[in-house]
């Protein structure tokens, strides 16, 4: 169950949360369960998140053969070698993405 406060009405939203697994009744314990619910949402704002507000991937016309996994793997590339670096603003990218030598050292080719 989760519990949500609205804060512009003041309001308290109740939502009843299900779990699908494939693993047999009693396999894993609540807090087991719990962790890997969160370690889910952890990759989801993370990565996934990331990748669509700073690239906006899902507005990219890239549709054809591998294209798109390619480019969703230069941009899990780009985030991971920012993060690397010790950046925690991903927004700084973009800044980033106008000097093309700059990546170059972070990756170790310069």
């Amino acid at each position: 169950m989760r519990l949500r406060w609205n804060l512009g009405t003041g309001k308290l939203t109740i939502e009843r949360i299900y779990l699908v697994t494939s693993l047999p009744p009693g396999t894993a314990t609540g807090s087991e369960l719990a962790a890997w619910i969160r370690g889910h949402w952890l990759m989801e704002n993370q990565l996934h998140h990331v990748r669509d507000r700073t690239f906006r991937e899902d507005a990219s016309k890239i549709r054809t053969c591998h294209l798109p996994r390619v480019m969703a793997g230069l941009r899990n590339l780009a985030i991971g070698v920012h993060r690397q670096d010790g950046h925690t603003d991903i927004a700084a990218l973009h800044r980033t993405g106008r000097d093309h030598q700059r990546p170059l050292p972070a990756l170790g080719l310069t």
